[in-house]
């Protein structure tokens, strides 16, 4: 295992164990995805310079492979020329073109792994960081949810213990007056009773000549009615 899958692993398990304790989930993520931001940045300058690497060491062994070709030919010609020192000299050039470019093919075969390695590792860096995203957003997203139900039964608990109270006061102020409305026409019937009614010596008094009158009355024209007797 890498270094740098040994750092991605270590991160994510730290980020779980954290999670589970933390108070505020939300800022522990955007602690973690901005730690995430940088690690990507630095493996991306990272696999830049693998890649301007490898490259440096393909074009050495490339160079060799045609310094190699090209001190053979020589050779060959020296040879056909009579010239066997000179193709001796050419010859030892090539073994040494030779042995460096299998020097540098190996160093670029071991680059490109290098390079492909890190690449999967990269994307799964930027797999992980987008779950890790993903997620935020989701959650965030179901908290806002949360929040806005939150309010809306909050509201509508307001306005449900709102109403009877409200509709309990109005029929309290209701019987209030309704009570004392009758209170006083209670009090007025009474005082009419009182003052109209058996007992009042002023509505006696009248009625008593009132009697009077009628029975003088009756008693006049009884009188009236008598035939008179021959004497």
């Amino acid at each position: 295992m890498s270094l740098l899958r040994r750092m991605r692993d270590i991160t994510v398990a730290s980020l779980n164990e954290h999670l589970e304790r933390s108070e505020d989930p939300v800022r522990l993520i955007d602690q973690y995805l901005a730690a995430q931001r940088e690690q990507l940045q630095q493996s991306e300058r990272l696999y830049q310079q693998c890649v301007t690497h490898a490259a440096s060491l393909r074009q050495q062994y490339l160079t060799a492979l045609e310094t190699k070709e090209k001190r053979e030919n020589q050779a060959l010609l020296a040879l056909k020329a009579g010239e066997e020192h000179m193709a001796r000299i050419v010859l030892q050039e090539k073994l040494q073109a030779e042995e460096k470019s299998e020097q540098y093919r190996e160093l670029y075969e071991q680059a490109k792994q290098s390079i492909l390695d890190l690449d999967e590792e990269l994307q799964q860096l930027k797999a992980d960081y987008k779950e890790v995203a993903d997620k935020r957003s989701y959650y965030l997203a179901r908290m806002e949810s949360a929040r806005l139900q939150q309010r809306l039964h909050a509201r509508s608990s307001v306005s449900q213990d709102a109403s009877p109270r409200m509709f309990g006061r109005l029929e309290e102020r209701v019987s209030d007056m309704e009570l004392h409305a009758r209170t006083l026409r209670d009090v007025r019937r009474m005082g009419r009773e009182s003052y109209y009614g058996a007992g009042n010596p002023a509505v006696d008094a009248e009625l008593e000549a009132l009697r009077s009158r009628l029975n003088q009355e009756g008693a006049n024209n009884h009188e009236q009615n008598i035939p008179l007797t021959k004497r």
